[in-house]
């Protein structure tokens, strides 16, 4: 297998923490295999909040990148900022400089925009009680917004949050996302989607695949610099695909970033990918996360 880039623990300078990128793979591989016991050992005895995403019964923690050939990065910290610890977050965007996210849950489902450095709350709508808010995409002007599993996407006015219109599709909504001509869209398996924005209908679709596997479980999606970013459901990595192929072009590793988040903290899956293009800034978090982090690839 090829030596590939790891994570150590964490060290600050200048005010600045960040992440070394050495470790010893015995060791790495090792810790991976108890956090994932672990992890199962959770999941087995805390089932997730009433109406979230089911748990993928195929899914293995952590094997993805103790078997894949694609080159793996890992990341440094630059910035820890405030995140709403009560937000079951969907999806993230940058947009006019603000952060807008979507949230999930039956009843509690809300689309907000928030002042990144201070994640102060500028304007926020609750969704209708009968939707599950899943992840959203900024096209031109106006946001879309996935539903779960009520076959909508809600569309809102960028400036004032104010409904648009409603657009039916098939299937479950999770991640969305705009390469600046069509809405790409995932459904928690290996399948991306390209929608057309005024219509929504489909246009073409990829298969994700790293090498022979295919990878299943895209959530949370990004356009970043030509490429598609995807949180993995229920692990703490980011697939990067050619929208081209549906290949896997890497991954990156963001488990260490849990050695920031507070003991006692209530978190739950990573989730939540937001670019700035014109900034050139990577921001993630997860759901029910205290911080959102801004981060910067190692390689």
């Amino acid at each position: 297998m090829t030596a590939r880039p790891v994570v150590a623990a964490p060290r600050k300078i200048k005010g600045i923490l960040l992440l070394p990128h050495r470790r010893s793979a015995m060791i790495r591989n090792i810790e991976k295999i108890f956090v994932a016991l672990i992890f199962i050992s959770i999941c087995v005895l805390r089932p997730g909040e009433a109406g979230a995403e089911n748990v993928l019964p195929d899914k293995n923690p952590f094997s993805i990148l103790m078997q894949t050939k694609a080159p793996i990065s890992s990341v440094a910290v630059q910035k820890i900022i405030p995140h709403d610890a009560n937000a079951f977050t969907q999806g993230l965007i940058i947009m006019d400089g603000s952060l807008c996210e979507s949230t999930g849950l039956l009843g509690r489902s809300t689309l907000a925009c928030k002042d990144i450095a201070t994640g102060k709350v500028l304007r926020q709508i609750q969704l209708p009680t009968e939707f599950f808010g899943e992840g959203i995409a900024l096209f031109k002007n106006r946001i879309y917004l996935l539903t779960w599993q009520n076959q909508t996407a809600l569309v809102y006015d960028a400036a004032s949050l104010k409904e648009i219109r409603r657009i039916q599709y098939e299937g479950e909504g999770w991640g969305l996302a705009s390469d600046g001509k069509s809405l790409l869209m995932s459904d928690g398996s290996s399948t991306i989607v390209f929608r057309d924005p005024e219509s929504f209908k489909i246009r073409r679709r990829i298969h994700v695949s790293d090498g022979d596997r295919p990878v299943s479980g895209l959530n949370e999606l990004e356009f970043v610099r030509g490429e598609i970013w995807a949180n993995i459901y229920l692990e703490d990595i980011i697939a990067r695909i050619s929208p081209h192929t549906g290949r896997i072009t890497g991954w990156i590793d963001l488990s260490p970033l849990r050695s920031y988040l507070p003991a006692n903290a209530r978190v739950d899956v990573l989730n939540g990918i937001a670019y700035d293009g014109k900034r050139n800034r990577m921001f993630v978090t997860g759901k029910y996360w205290p911080h959102l982090f801004e981060i910067q690839l190692s390689p």
